[in-house]
């Protein structure tokens, strides 16, 4: 768990997503320092998106992955993919989803994200 920190205060505790991130990108670090409400908010609001329906963990992350795929989002979906492998998912599953993305994104994206996946497996394979 890393701690960011206003001064002496904790405003904002959080976990480190890949290990291979040692830190919190610079802006959000400074955007949860200078609003840590708005920072506990957001995360209550996607706590609650997830109960609202019956996905179970593994599920929401791979919905999730796909939809970080789809925007181009590779930080998003770096972190969904980790998650999903966290929460049960196979690498065969986490990267069926990047390539699934092929007719919709096209093929150049679809080779993006399923670069941004491999990378999470090398980043788990290089914590084991």
């Amino acid at each position: 768990m890393c701690t960011i920190r206003h001064g002496a205060r904790e405003v904002w505790p959080t976990l480190n997503i890949i290990e291979g991130m040692r830190t919190l990108p610079k802006r959000y670090t400074r955007f949860m320092q200078e609003h840590p409400e708005v920072g506990r908010a957001y995360e209550a609001f996607g706590e609650a998106v997830g109960k609202a329906g019956p996905l179970d963990e593994k599920t929401r992350n791979l919905v999730k992955l796909g939809i970080s795929v789809g925007a181009k989002m590779e930080g998003a979906a770096k972190s969904h993919a980790h998650k999903a492998l966290q929460a049960g998912a196979t690498q065969d599953e986490v990267r069926h989803v990047a390539i699934l993305s092929a007719p919709t994104i096209g093929f150049p994206n679809m080779m993006a994200a399923l670069g941004w996946v491999e990378a999470v497996f090398e980043a788990e394979q290089a914590k084991q």
